[in-house]
């Protein structure tokens, strides 16, 4: 007969799990939800319900954010990303393999969701400029990201989380590198299937007719969202009402439906071009740059006593793109404007670009953009000054910047702090691996001094630390140590035991690795292995079997989630760009599933035999 209590833990388990795989509300909201039932029921104290938000393995997940924004900030991830496009040339296999072999290797050290939004860039100017097809390229970029997690003891929050079980139950934890046999033989495997069979199972290759032309320039984009035409440079004459007038008195988007773009002015005879910020004001003689429809153009000409300029000369619009840039961004799944209007976001004035263009269901709209409510895996053509448009980069909650012209990297000189960069990662490595300090001091040190030496920058880390991966950990501890307290821990043990029992080794391992990642499908990782691993260990010494075997599974598995696109933010990141359906992730995810069941097993047999 279960008591009260156990009831009540395992009700709490029960709504976690099925809101997690709902996805609504957010994955950490439920975790908070989770503290406050926990504490309202009487099953745990206040101070034990929010002990979680103490316990070192967060502070861990935080401080290793840090250290990962280091190589975005110094450019370090950026510029292995270059290399590939430099290596592969047009070689689909090649480039898939150096794709995913440095999406792994970079993410050992850095969250895979920051690796598939520094890489989907990346592999889209590797499409464009080659001609192959993009969809054969994203999915296994977002496997090779998954597979990332499973390389090093920082490289998934998982893998802290399983070490961290270990340690509380006086069990000698996991070497820094105990990962990288397993992590490196998934991906040999993953690399060699996906190159075989798993491009065919996605799509078939684009010809040199297919694929179109490249669209790496800025005109390239302004083309490919229908707006190559609907560009105008106007000049204002003398008698023109616009004179003496900031741009944000005029109000034209308003009152005539244009998007102002840039401002043309002339000192000394010489040209200099402008974002269109509010507060510039308008003088005789100043140019502008407009995008909208025939009509609209018209009507501002005619209004405003303007007169139409021919285009800017090569080199001249080298120099605008200097001041005024342009790129295409993406609404990322868990982006707050989902839903609204960039009329009730102020999008032009909170994010200090312009919306030339919104790409809808396929479709690019350029009419009544401030109306159209956004949503999932629609894109954004934007203008504005590139500092702006590396913040919307930066902004990687809401946004991933999917395509940058290549006159965007006329302007970037390689960051100067990039080698103190990786000194510093490679310090911390260093101090995790020989156990010098706690893993925990190693970060934040790591933390501190990519601080110090200016590699990142104070206000990108309240930006970029993935802090909802650390209240979904701290709010869902707890959970273990009430299964604990009530005995729903020492159930749930009794009965896995007894149905791993009579099983052999090797299905004892199958069946644990199939469940897990079975709960792995549809919940995050993250909780995946906060649920299984307490319960896993606990298991393999009740039977008598290797705890770190039975650990290092649920560590795998709860990273293996190929198969559905909702497993990880990782899979949702690549399903827009990559034109994917569920099927995609379902038909080469599940033979990868069984590979890296297969591969794990294999090496837990061989490193950590009972």
């Amino acid at each position: 007969m279960l008591s009260q209590e156990v009831v009540i833990v395992l009700g709490i388990l029960g709504a976690a799990i099925a809101l997690f795989g709902l996805g609504r509300p957010r994955a950490d909201i439920v975790a908070v939800l989770v503290v406050l039932a926990l504490t309202l029921s009487g099953v745990l104290a206040p101070q034990e319900a929010l002990a979680g938000f103490g316990n070192p393995v967060v502070v861990l997940i935080a401080a290793v954010s840090i250290v990962a924004e280091g190589l975005v900030e110094t450019g370090v991830a950026y510029r292995l990303g270059e290399t590939v496009m430099t290596i592969g040339g047009s070689n689909e296999a090649r480039l898939i393999t150096l794709v995913m072999v440095l999406a792994a290797g970079v993410g050992a050290f850095m969250s895979s969701s920051a690796i598939v939004a520094m890489f989907i860039p990346v592999v889209i100017a590797i499409t464009n400029n080659t001609g192959l097809n993009p969809k054969r390229m994203l999915l296994p970029l977002a496997v090779a990201a998954l597979i990332s997690g499973m390389m090093t003891l920082i490289a998934s929050s998982t893998n802290l989380v399983v070490d961290e079980v270990l340690r509380e139950r006086g069990i000698a934890p996991l070497s820094f590198f105990s990962w990288t046999p397993f992590g490196i033989a998934v991906l040999a495997v993953s690399v060699v299937f996906i190159l075989m069979f798993g491009r065919g199972l996605l799509s078939r290759r684009l010809t040199g007719e297919e694929s179109g032309a490249p669209q790496s320039s800025a005109m390239d984009l302004l083309q490919s969202y229908g707006l190559a035409d609907k560009w105008y440079r106007l000049q204002i004459g003398r008698g023109s009402a616009l004179i003496d007038r900031t741009v944000a008195r005029t109000r034209l988007p308003d009152r005539y439906g244009v998007v102002l773009v840039g401002i043309e002015k002339h000192q000394h005879a010489k040209p200099i071009y402008l974002p269109a910020s509010p507060g510039v004001v308008f003088e005789p003689n100043d140019a502008i740059f407009v995008v909208g429809a025939e009509p609209q153009a018209s009507r501002l000409i005619a209004s405003e006593d303007l007169a139409v300029l021919p285009a800017l000369t090569e080199q001249h619009r080298r120099e605008a793109l200097h001041q005024v840039g342009v790129a295409e961004i993406m609404l990322t799944p868990e982006s707050h404007m989902i839903g609204s209007t960039l009329r009730d976001l102020d999008f032009r004035s909170r994010h200090g670009v312009n919306v030339l263009s919104i790409r809808h269901r396929g479709q690019p709209l350029t009419v009544n953009l401030d109306d159209q409510e956004l949503d999932y895996g629609d894109t954004l053509l934007v203008s504005g000054e590139w500092a702006a448009i590396r913040r919307l980069r930066d902004d990687r909650q809401n946004f991933v910047v999917l395509t940058l012209p290549k006159e965007y990297g006329e302007l970037i000189p390689a960051p100067r702090q990039a080698p103190v960069a990786v000194a510093i990662l490679v310090a911390m490595i260093l101090l995790m691996a020989l156990r010098v300090v706690p893993n925990t001091a190693a970060a934040l040190l790591a933390a501190l001094a990519l601080l110090a030496t200016k590699c990142v920058r104070l206000d990108a880390i309240y930006r970029n630390v993935n802090w909802k991966t650390v209240v979904v950990v701290a709010g869902t501890l707890p959970l273990g140590t009430a299964l604990a307290k009530t005995g729903a821990t020492e159930l749930m043990v009794r009965e896995l035991g007894a149905a791993l029992g009579p099983l052999g080794p090797v299905a004892m391992l199958a069946l644990l690795f199939l469940v897990t990642a079975g709960v792995g499908m549809f919940i995050s990782n993250t909780a995946t292995a906060v649920l299984m691993a307490p319960v896993a260990i606990d298991t393999a010494q009740l039977l008598h079997r290797s705890p770190h075997a039975f650990a290092m599974i649920v560590a795998i598995a709860s990273c293996a989630g190929y198969p559905t696109p909702v497993s990880s933010a990782v899979n949702m990141l690549v399903m827009e760009p990559g034109g994917y359906r569920f099927g995609d992730y379902f038909k080469l995810g599940m033979p990868l599933l069984f590979l890296t069941m297969l591969v794990t097993i294999g090496l837990c047999a061989a490193f950590y035999p009972s």
